[in-house]
Parts: structure tokens; C-alpha cells; sequence
């Protein structure tokens, strides 16, 4: 089949790679001067800005896609596990050095607070299970009602219906430990206190399988997947902005793109990985988005965005982890102000 994949982001760039590994002939259409997507990599005065994602947290899958082309993802690039995963620093002072030492762990937990040492044991095995159910969904498809409704029974059990705050609650007193238990919904836009508490099963997964850098920074994740792509026979344009996904009136599906520049390129199938919303609303014509309407698709919430600030050093600072998390001391209320009043506060939370 001839594919054209829409935009490269991480998203895009697995898919490519995977269909062109499976002998499928894929195209990448790129609007910018190169790949990436939102881990668009900046470069100012001699230095390189990661521009997004920068936790790998599961390289059995970057693996994974290296292994279908039949190749070696070390001949790409180099992981490297990072310890601590993160340093989350509190307002009043203190550091909770996160990593997966089960015994550093534990250690840290004692100096806030003894009691809730016990409280992680059942924290660590009630995790367990969240994580086997999550990773059971985590690969099916849920196109149907009745997708959902299989595994409703699942979710109640594992009350996925309290937040990954109201979970965290349960096993730890102190304020600051649920709170080191909870953020990581913050990492990709939710609000810890109103995402499913199956959100908690990433510590499960980073106690597993660690957190990981890719040497040379996520860019450089980037140009492995571009160049494992090309060396697999796939072909990229760069500039090459998409206008409209054309799709034949007759059978519905689509069969091609037109570029900015008016030129048509055929296809027996497309994938978008540009933003949801923006492919519907911008890419898809009315006439064949159905239930997806211009109204409903606008009355969508998305996640929260952020303000991003890139510094160049000529020092290195040996006391700082590769991921620094400094928490306000007005934490709920931060993220009140943040996620329902959608208002700036002056006392903002750093990552």
C-alpha cells in the first residue's frame, strides 16, 4: 500500500516506521524545516533545546520499532538510565529524591514521615494491579460502547473512578509525599486531582523499568527514528504543508492529500498525527466528519499548556537532577487557579 503519514512527531515517526517495515511504501509530510513535531529541536548560540517530550519511561517500545525494521536501536541511539529520576523539591525546603532503589525509596519516605513507610508497602501492591489492567488496555481499541462496557467491571474494581490525588491520600498522610505520588499527570497536561487514579500506575512503571535518556537529547531520539525510516526505504518532505485529506465521494475513505503549494498526492491511506482537533477541523472536510461537527469538536477541553523557558550555561550545576520538579507551596489552589479559573498565577510550580 502507498501511505502518506502527516506530520513527525513520535507519533508519526513510529507509524511510519512500523508501515514501512511491514513492506508498505510511506511518504512523511512534514510542515516544518525538520522532523520532530513538538520535540522540535531549537538551536541558538551553539546550544540544542529540547522542545517537548523528554521522559522515556518504556524503551522496550522504541526497541521494539528498531527490531520490526530488523535492526538495532544502539546503532541509533544510545538510552542511558538516569538516577534520580527526579528531584521534587517542596516549598518549605526539602528534597525527595525519586528513583528505583526500593531502599531509597523507603528511606526518603522515613524522613518525612515514619508512619507512611507502611503506607507505600500497600501503596507499591495495590499499584500492581492497576498496572496489569492498565497495560491489558493499554493495546485495545476502544471503537464501540460495548468496548467500554467490558471492562467497566475491571475500573470499578480498581475505583479508576478516584483521582490519582484521592488514591494517593489513601496510603500517605503527609501532604508532601502525595503529593511526590501524584504529579505525574501534570507531565502531560492533567490535573492531578481530577485524572483517573489509573495515572498512578506510571510510578508502577517506572519502578519496572526505570527512566531513560536518550544521549544527545530527544533530538536525537528524533533522528534515529527519521534515519531508521530512510534507511528502510521511506521518503520524507520537509516545507511540505497539507491542505486537505481527499477522500473519495463514493466510498468514504481517503485516497490522497493536497498540498499548500495545490499539488495532489495519491494514497491508499492516510494517518494524521496533527493534533485531533486540527485534523477535523482543518483537514477533513465537513461533508464526511459526521458526528464530529465544527460545534462539537470546539467544545472539546484540552490539557493545560505551559510556558517553556530555555537557558544556555557555561556551567554545569552537579547538584541538580536531569529532571527538577519545585513545587508551590500553594499546590491544590495553583492548579485550581490553572485548570478551572484558567487564570496566571504569580506563584507557579517549575519543571
Amino acid at each position: 500500500m502507498r501511505i502518506i503519514v502527516i506530520g513527525s512527531g513520535f507519533g508519526g515517526l513510529s507509524a511510519a516506521c512500523r508501515l514501512q517495515a511491514q513492506g508498505h511504501q510511506v511518504t512523511i509530510l512534514e510542515k516544518r524545516d525538520k522532523l520532530g513535531g513538538r520535540a522540535y529541536v531549537y538551536e541558538q548560540d551553539g546550544f540544542k533545546f529540547d522542545g517537548g517530550p523528554t521522559i522515556i519511561t518504556a524503551p522496550w517500545l522504541i526497541e521494539e520499532i528498531f527490531e520490526l525494521a530488523g535492526k538495532k536501536t544502539s546503532d541509533y541511539v544510545k538510552l542511558v538510565k538516569i538516577d534520580p529520576f527526579y528531584n521534587i523539591r517542596f516549598d518549605d525546603g526539602t528534597v525527595f529524591n525519586y528513583n528505583d532503589d526500593r531502599e531509597n525509596l523507603l528511606n526518603q519516605i522515613r524522613k518525612f514521615n515514619p508512619d507512611d513507610v507502611e503506607g507505600y508497602e500497600r501503596f507499591s501492591k495495590d499499584l500492581g494491579e492497576i498496572y496489569r489492567v492498565g497495560f491489558e488496555l493499554i493495546d485495545k481499541p476502544f471503537t464501540s460502547v460495548w468496548d467500554m462496557v467490558k471492562v467497566v467491571p475491571e475500573m470499578i474494581k480498581l475505583r479508576s473512578d478516584r483521582s490519582v490525588v484521592k488514591f494517593a491520600q489513601r496510603y500517605f498522610k503527609d501532604e508532601r509525599l502525595q503529593q511526590a505520588f501524584s504529579f505525574h499527570p501534570l507531565l502531560i497536561g492533567g490535573n492531578p486531582f481530577t485524572a483517573t487514579s489509573i495515572y498512578a500506575m506510571i510510578h508502577k512503571l517506572e519502578q519496572k523499568f526505570g527512566v531513560w535518556f536518550a544521549m544527545g537529547g530527544t533530538g536525537a531520539l528524533v533522528k534515529a527514528f527519521g534515519d531508521l525510516f530512510l534507511d528502510t526505504g521511506g521518503e520524507v518532505f520537509l516545507e511540505a504543508e497539507v491542505e486537505e485529506i481527499l477522500i473519495n465521494e463514493n466510498t468514504g475513505k481517503a485516497n490522497g492529500v493536497k498540498m499548500k503549494s495545490g499539488e495532489v498526492l495519491e494514497a491508499d491511506a492516510i494517518v494524521s498525527n496533527a493534533d485531533v482537533a486540527f485534523t477535523y477541523l482543518n483537514l477533513i472536510p465537513k461533508r464526511f466528519r459526521k458526528k464530529y461537527t465544527d460545534a462539537k469538536i470546539k467544545k472539546m477541553t484540552y490539557s493545560m499548556s505551559l510556558f517553556v523557558i530555555y537557558f544556555g550555561t557555561n556551567r554545569k550545576y552537579e547538584d541538580l537532577a536531569h529532571h527538577e520538579i519545585i513545587i508551590s507551596r500553594r499546590y491544590k489552589g495553583l492548579l485550581e487557579d490553572i485548570f478551572d479559573k484558567k487564570i496566571l498565577a504569580e506563584d507557579f510550580s517549575l519543571y
